[in-house]
């Protein structure tokens, strides 16, 4: 068993990272910095402008909002002054009404927004709002996760600073893990100090079950469990698993106003390292236990690569979090921890490569590769088979493997990531087409 400080800070690292939201946590994490913003300004603003790094324009231009039937940013932007509060974090709408969505998209048709890509920074991560009324500016600034507020000023006057010099990275004081400790935290903590992990159970599959009562997204879940889809892949654990995952995406992407528990800043992350889990482990009678243990390896595992990837990235999310996942059900089917090692091996020399073209309904496509692809990896890794250290971008050493990932991921990746964008503004059918350089308008 690891000592006791080191698992209190584990623990403290997993409540920071997992924790509950509403919508897309990037549109979200834009509300929140305008409700920031607006709050410290006292009045409802007369403009907005907003400025955003790429990876944030990227993950909430094509996403739906909750509770307004309509996809993209102005809305969130809009809300976000007009009812969101800061003090709910990433469930910042939670109190959205019929009258507010209303009154948010005639905020819209009076051309009070403006947004706009923020030049000249190396943040993946970073939202910057500027409320102005009644010849009054506030600004707001959350850098590096979709929560931490690094900036607040009013006229001038700052209220919190905590930015860096240019180049400089933010502090991290979060205990660096690695997978040994990942495991042993996992199989050998008491059971009463990670029994928390079971909310992300609850919020999750009722995320599931109340997707089933709407049409969401491409409705990916609900095809995946109708007859027809039965008749190809089997009313089986698998198809379960692809169809309870689906559905709280389908969901989560197609903007209902229905909160799930996220990873590492990601929604979709956070239902990927859940809900294979917890419907394998129900359907193969694993105990509570074991389901507790599961999920907090699966969870923290996710946690883990995305210290090295960064909250943001070319690569999908949904890799990292089926990894986690794929390491769970291992260990559900009874893996030691050099199985478990094996099935994140087998992930990282199939999935690797997988990009992220923005938070979108068919999210869920990709997680249903994730997750069919976690499923294989446990299966292999428990007959005893793993991808060797002579194919591909596979080590001996599995935290060698995941550097291995995230360095791709990371940074070999950029240039991906900036096309991806080029692509993804100059569409003909989306109001972005006349995006051209970091200081040009968007909306």
């Amino acid at each position: 068993m690891l000592d006791k400080q080191i698992r209190e800070q584990i623990i403290a690292l997993i409540n920071r990272e997992v924790v509950p939201a509403v919508g897309c946590t990037e549109p979200m994490c834009v509300s929140l910095c305008v409700a920031r913003a607006t709050e410290t300004l006292g009045f409802c603003p007369e403009k907005i402008t907003v400025l955003l790094s790429s990876n944030i324009l990227k993950n909430a231009m094509g996403v739906g909002i909750p509770g307004t039937g309509m996809i993209g940013l102005p809305i969130a932007v809009a809300l976000g002054a007009l009812v969101g509060k800061s003090e709910y974090q990433l469930e910042v709408l939670k109190d959205l009404t019929p009258e507010t969505l209303e009154k948010g998209k005639q905020y819209i048709n009076g051309n009070h927004i403006d947004i706009r890509l923020k030049s000249g920074i190396t943040e993946k991560l970073y939202v910057e709002v500027r409320c102005e009324a009644e010849g009054h500016v506030a600004t707001a600034i959350i850098a590096h996760a979709h929560t931490n507020f690094v900036f607040v000023e009013r006229d001038g006057v700052a209220r919190l600073d905590n930015r860096k010099p240019a180049g400089k990275e933010a502090d991290n004081d979060d205990i660096i893990l690695d997978m040994r400790m990942v495991h042993d935290f996992s199989t050998t903590t008491p059971l009463d100090e990670i029994r928390f992990i079971l909310k992300t159970r609850e919020y999750n599959m009722r995320a599931a079950a109340e997707s089933k009562k709407g049409n969401y997204g491409h409705c990916l879940g609900k095809t995946i469990d109708r007859p027809m889809s039965h008749g190809i892949f089997g009313n089986s654990i698998f198809s379960h698993i692809i169809s309870a995952t689906a559905l709280a995406c389908d969901a989560r992407m197609g903007g209902a106003m229905i909160p799930v528990m996220s990873n590492s800043g990601s929604g979709n992350q956070g239902i990927c390292a859940t809900n294979p889990v917890v419907v394998y482990a129900e359907e193969n009678e694993n105990t509570e236990e074991e389901l507790i243990r599961a999920l907090t390896l699966s969870h923290l595992t996710a946690i883990y690569i995305k210290q090295n990837l960064g909250k943001l990235s070319a690569l999908c999310g949904c890799v990292v979090a089926s990894i986690g996942s794929s390491c769970g059900i291992t260990y559900l089917m009874g893996g030691d921890y050099c199985r478990i090692c094996n099935s994140v091996k087998n992930m990282i020399a199939n999935i690797t490569g997988m990009i992220c073209d923005g938070a979108k309904p068919s999210c869920a496509l990709k997680i249903s590769s994730g997750v069919s692809t976690a499923l294989l990896s446990a299966l292999l890794s428990i007959e005893g088979k793993c991808v060797s250290s002579v194919e591909g971008i596979i080590d001996d050493d599995v935290d060698k493997s995941i550097k291995n990932l995230t360095s791709i991921g990371a940074e070999a990746m950029n240039k991906t990531d900036e096309m991806v964008l080029e692509i993804m503004t100059h569409k003909g059918s989306v109001s972005y087409t006349h995006l051209t350089l970091p200081t040009k308008r968007i909306v």
